[in-house]
């Protein structure tokens, strides 16, 4: 396979191909790969974040109500899924994209919330 063939494999399909690889040789299950990985993924992402410095927050702030952003457009797809489907979706999907609507949208109203705040910190007082 060539060098851009392989730059543009989906992420599913190369962890597919990790925790196959793993099984094939050491006999690990797939899922224990998957779990160690979203284990490791949870103690590297709470190192980073408590990591920052307080001036960036408003920066990261920023980036985080953009993927939150994302999250409602996957969401609004998820309750709408019976007007893409053409008849009634499962209502365990409608509800969960609800629920994921729901939350992004306090976190986005939330993050702007906070990042006023911290703005008018630095404001000159009048």
């Amino acid at each position: 396979m060539t060098q851009l063939a392989q730059a543009t494999l989906p992420v599913e399909a190369v962890a597919d191909g990790a925790a196959a690889a793993a099984h094939a040789a050491t006999g690990i299950d797939p899922f224990v790969f998957r779990f160690a990985i979203f284990v490791l993924a949870i103690f590297v992402g709470y190192y980073v974040v408590w990591s920052v410095t307080p001036a960036l927050h408003t920066p990261l702030m920023a980036v985080t109500n953009a993927i939150s952003s994302v999250i409602v457009v996957g969401a609004l797809l998820s309750v709408g899924v019976d007007l893409q489907v053409g008849g009634d979706g499962p209502i365990w999907a409608r509800a969960l994209g609800f629920g994921a609507l729901v939350l992004a949208s306090v976190n986005i109203f939330g993050g702007f919330l906070v990042t006023q705040r911290m703005l008018a910190m630095y404001k000159k007082k009048g």
